[in-house]
């Protein structure tokens, strides 16, 4: 499969770390360098706003996806390449996902974890066969990984499951597996 494009699930806030914000300004610099669309929730608060601002710095193409609603409490980044305003937040993750070739999920809060399990659960149930890569920054999906060991161990998920996330720790790892230079 070829990645041409690239959704990216991560937090309205900063979060607590530096380095979460590092990570994300690393990969929208990272995408952009190597060609690679930026899908996101079209924010310009928080991980959404570094990673968009850093693939706009370095020339990279951008399509943002917002609900009515956020586009004043997210601060709708109405300067990307293609910025689409929705009705409803299940129709920005279905845009989102539909118009990306693989999902990278960087430090976020509950709506970062509603975009994974929503495209995980799609792949599941075979809608998709996008690459998932988890970018662990400084151990922070840690418990996230130990939870889904835990429904594996426990039986209420297909083995399968745990097979369609790819856990990696660094932007240069991400992105060294979307281009197909990296394990």
């Amino acid at each position: 499969m070829s990645i041409k494009s690239v959704c990216v699930y991560c937090g309205s806030r900063s979060g607590a770390m530096p380095a979460y914000e590092s990570a994300a300004t690393a990969l929208g610099q990272g995408l952009a360098a190597r060609g690679l669309r930026l899908v996101y929730g079209a924010g310009d608060v928080g991980l959404m706003g570094s990673v968009a601002r850093a693939a706009q710095a370095a020339g990279g193409e951008t399509f943002g996806v917002i609900p009515e609603h956020l586009v004043k409490r997210e601060v709708g980044k109405s300067d990307l390449t293609t910025y689409v305003v929705t009705e409803t937040m299940h129709e920005r993750k279905k845009v989102m996902l539909y118009n990306a070739d693989a999902v990278v999920v960087l430090p976020g809060g509950p709506g970062s974890l509603d975009e994974l399990f929503e495209a995980l659960t799609w792949r599941q149930l075979g809608l998709h066969d996008k690459p998932i890569l988890v970018l662990n920054i400084a151990g922070y999906w840690d418990k996230l990984r130990d939870l889904v060991e835990h429904m594996l161990d426990q039986g209420f998920a297909d083995a399968s499951l745990g097979d369609f996330l790819t856990w990696v720790d660094t932007p240069e790892q991400a992105l060294e597996i979307l281009t197909g230079t990296g394990t």
